[in-house]
This record gives structure tokens, C-alpha cells and sequence, in this order.
């Protein structure tokens, strides 16, 4: 149904101490973007909001990101730390969203980027012991992963967090 994960998410509480805690490990650098521009959010099937921060980084052959919410009230759907999601390439955003929702994986939030793009985090905890996120290759999207990618070659650890 899904081709492998192409981003492994973790849930933090500070994507600015958590970027920091993994580039001593090595690992960066990592691109944040402050307070991401979403719109048409979902939220359990209602109308709200998704206000997040996130850094980005390559972990040998995936993307990991650093993601803290910083709004949700008492139903936040990043709501611990740990992994958070595997995020998937999809063919078609509209068919993989029916099919994981066929399959008992119900879709927790839908929102499109300031660009109109399309994604979802969809419940698979009870069986993975994370979310799912599902979203489309797009040009702009592969510019984005191969940037934090080919930043990653030969990171000798110097400007270990740059914001977008």
C-alpha cells in the first residue's frame, strides 16, 4: 500500500534544543521553519488550527524532523515526545487517504501548505505506535528534501541550525 518512509518525526518540546542535542550527534544541519503557514485544517474531521514548528535534517538515506505544536488546547496531535510519524510518499493523496481509512487507520489532521499542498497525519498507533503522514511528490517538495540532503554531505558541524 505505502513505499517506504521517506521522513522519520520526532515530537520535542524545542526544535531549537532538540536541533542542537542531535547535531552533536552528528547529525545536520537542520533547517527550521518557525510557525508554519497551513490552512484548511482538520483536525479529527473539525474545522481548527495546526500551528507547528519544525527542523529538518538527513539521517543517512531519510529525512528526520523535529516537530513541536504549539497550540491544540486539550486534544494536541502532537501530544508526547518520541516518534512522532513516518511520513510517505503517495501517488494519489486522495486515494492513499481512503485506503488507510479503509484499513482502520483514521486520518487525526488534514491540512494543505501555504503552497495548496495536501498532507495528513493518519492514526496508525495502535498497530505502528505512531502517525502516519501521507503527502505527494511534488517538484517543490523533491527541491526541498534533496537541499536538506545534499547539506547533509560532508557537514562538518558548522552552522549546525539555519532557519528558513
Amino acid at each position: 500500500m505505502l513505499a517506504g518512509p521517506v521522513q522519520v518525526a520526532y515530537a520535542v518540546a524545542d526544535v531549537d534544543a532538540a536541533a542542537q542535542h542531535w547535531a552533536a550527534q552528528g547529525i545536520g544541519p537542520f533547517f527550521v521553519i518557525d510557525h508554519i503557514q497551513v490552512r484548511n485544517v482538520r483536525v479529527r474531521g473539525q474545522s481548527s488550527t495546526f500551528d507547528h514548528s519544525s527542523a529538518y535534517a538527513q539521517w543517512g538515506s531519510v529525512m528526520v524532523e523535529l516537530i513541536c505544536q504549539h497550540d491544540g488546547g486539550e486534544d494536541p496531535v502532537v501530544a508526547t515526545t518520541g516518534v512522532h510519524h513516518m511520513a510517505h510518499f503517495v501517488n494519489s493523496f486522495t486515494a492513499a487517504s481512503a485506503e488507510l481509512t479503509h484499513r482502520d487507520i483514521p486520518e487525526v489532521l488534514y491540512a494543505e501548505t501555504a503552497a495548496g499542498m495536501s498532507f495528513a497525519f493518519h492514526d496508525a498507533r495502535p498497530m505502528f505506535g505512531h502517525f502516519i503522514e501521507i503527502y505527494e511528490r511534488t517538484d517543490r517538495l523533491a527541491r526541498f528534501y534533496n537541499m536538506v540532503g545534499d547539506a547533509s554531505i560532508n557537514w562538518n558541524g558548522a552552522d549546525p541550525i539555519r532557519r528558513m
